[in-house]
């Protein structure tokens, strides 16, 4: 239990060497607390405390003449490690997640948004407000998603359709990825117009452009018209049924008969089972107000939209690929 109490102090470090860019400094092999402040403008004696206590958990290691050096955990926080987890644990354990999680016993006791509460505005318009760590988030997500592109684009037969349009894609990861191992498909990546903004750059050095066009808007009044597959990743968890329902019925009124919509979003299991994401619905319950779903609420939610529930397919992450079709 004091395992289990102190966790966060664990987290609240890892927090530190993360904005400092501590596991970049050690790529080049390992330096003692003096050299790691001194690249970091921090007071050395301080930064030494948090390396020792990170070295005793796994994070970090001792090397030779006092210095520290890199471990398999360290190097998940390198910038430009393949599915890095810097910016992740930037926006996580430091930013506008941490404040708001102090606040969930509001949400616990009301049902409101702690997030909103704490700041005085809902997230979306927090990024709006403050777009430095609308960018840090941005960049954690698509760095996050690397693994889960993985292994949607390997379970999941995209060659089948002509016309793939992504609903609040962000920077465009996921239908980056399915074009890249689907040449003859096309995409269309939609988000708002400061989050299409930043993906254009990335679909340009994917060599995209031509086949993956971006368009911007409010998914809350109409999505584009023309897609063959409608996907959204991590996008219905965000909201209530209310919300989700009106997302869901733009997107039903755009499709046909042979339309398929993909969410990839965590299905909860209904039994006691460890999973994560019953612990990332808290994250919900903390920051947006959604949830997350069991398969059985999942069937019930699309149904109300006009869709049918097909299949449920599970990823090795807490991920699930959830396939329907209009009624």
């Amino acid at each position: 239990m004091l395992q289990i109490i102190s966790g966060f102090w664990i987290s609240r470090a890892v927090y530190v060497i993360a904005k400092l860019g501590i596991p970049d400094l050690l790529k080049s092999g390992p330096k003692t607390a003096e050299e790691l402040a001194t690249a970091t403008n921090t007071h050395a004696p301080s930064l030494f405390r948090i390396l020792r206590a990170l070295v005793c958990v796994g994070v970090l290691s001792s090397a030779e003449g006092g210095r520290f050096a890199q471990t398999p955990l360290s190097e998940t926080l390198v910038t430009d490690a393949p599915g890095s987890l810097r910016w992740f644990a930037v926006s996580e354990l430091g930013q506008e997640h941490y404040p708001a999680w102090g606040n969930l016993m509001h949400s616990v006791k009301t049902g409101e948004i702690a997030f909103d509460n704490f700041f005085g505005a809902d997230i979306w318009k927090y990024f709006q407000q403050n777009p430095e760590d609308a960018a840090v988030f941005n960049n954690s997500m698509s760095n996050v998603t690397a693994h889960a592109n993985e292994a949607i684009t390997s379970l999941y037969d995209f060659s089948q359709f002509g016309t793939i349009v992504d609903v609040g894609g962000g920077h465009g990861g996921l239908i980056t990825s399915i074009l890249q191992k689907n040449p003859q498909v096309k995409g269309v990546l939609f988000d708002a117009a400061e989050v299409i903004e930043g993906a254009r750059p990335k679909i340009e050095a994917a060599g995209l452009a031509d086949r993956l066009e971006t368009v911007t808007g409010d998914f809350f009044k109409s999505v584009p018209a023309g897609g063959d597959a409608y996907i959204m990743k991590w996008i219905i968890h965000d909201w209530d049924d209310e919300k989700s329902n009106t997302i869901l019925r733009n997107i039903r009124s755009r499709t046909q008969p042979n339309t398929k919509l993909i969410l990839v979003d965590c299905v909860v299991p209904e039994t006691d089972e460890p999973h994560f994401s019953k612990f990332i619905d808290l994250n919900m319950l903390v920051m947006t107000g959604g949830k997350e779903r069991t398969e059985r609420e999942f069937s019930q939610l699309l149904a109300a939209a006009g869709f049918k529930l097909l299949r449920v397919i599970p990823t090795d992450l807490p991920t699930s690929i959830i396939e329907a079709e209009p009624v």
